[in-house]
């Protein structure tokens, strides 16, 4: 069952007032200290999607999914680039913008209300994508994919992090994880250059932090008990998925997107 703009507001809302979750992610994850997230890329991670990136000052991000910007901040600091934070969460948004102001870049950083299948932005006016750990949300997943392709300019790059089930017939596994097949996804909708890496030393940090959230003791913070209940989920499936890092272009040539 997909997830409303209202459930995750709801969510976010809760993670706002929780600075014990957000703590447990950042030291657990590796994460720079000041960093907010509530996806599952660790600090490792975010270095090979810096570099994959290859963004550098006056170049546009468009960070899909963007929660509270939390990876979006880090990355214009890093490389001087100017971000497009895109997520469905009106609370995410307020928050990100907010979280801009107080970290003085809002010359630099611009987030929007939006779906990840329909960003409202324009055609060929970014030079990177990036989607952490969002991209199962997306419905349908092919139109996300196209959509990537469509605001990214001829040569741009597109990130994505996500997990892949290693038997796309596993029963255990959400419908949502089990559709996910960015080495052929990824093409069929007009990328080349495509590249799905495994990533199995991010899986294990993702366990250890599963395992440190059971343990906590989540007392009337509704983010941890939260935290605790998606533990017990992803734990007892942990087997079926393995994590990758996908990256792909958009062709040179300023050719129409696939259909």
């Amino acid at each position: 069952m997909a997830r409303s703009a209202e459930e995750f507001d709801s969510w976010y809302a809760d993670r706002v007032e929780s600075p014990v979750a957000d703590e447990l992610v950042r030291r657990v994850l590796g994460l720079p200290p000041d960093l907010q997230s509530t996806s599952l890329l660790g600090g490792a991670g975010l270095d090979e999607v810096v570099a994959a990136l290859g963004l550098r000052a006056g170049r546009v991000l468009v960070d899909l999914a963007c929660g509270r910007g939390g990876f979006g901040f880090e990355i214009a600091r890093r490389s001087g680039c100017r971000v497009v934070g895109i997520d469905f969460s009106a609370v995410a948004i307020d928050h990100a913008r907010r979280r801009a102001r107080m970290l003085e870049l809002t010359d630099r950083t611009d987030f929007r209300v939006g779906e990840l299948t329909a960003t409202g932005l324009g055609t060929a006016s970014a030079d990177a994508v990036l989607v952490v750990d969002s991209l199962q949300f997306a419905e349908p997943l092919p139109e996300a994919l196209r959509e990537c392709r469509r605001i990214l300019r001829p040569g741009g790059r597109v990130v994505v992090t996500c997990w892949e089930a290693l038997d796309a017939d596993d029963g255990r596994l959400s419908p949502r994880l089990r559709q996910l097949d960015l080495g052929r996804q990824l093409p069929r909708a007009g990328f080349v250059a495509v590249e799905v890496v495994d990533r199995p030393a991010w899986r294990l940090a993702e366990q250890t932090l599963w395992q440190e959230a059971l343990a906590v003791e989540a007392g009337d913070d509704p983010a941890v008990r939260s935290m605790q209940d998606e533990a017990q989920r992803v734990l007892a499936t942990f087997d079926g998925l393995r994590r990758v890092l996908a990256t792909a272009r958009a062709p040179h040539s300023a050719q129409a997107s696939p259909p």
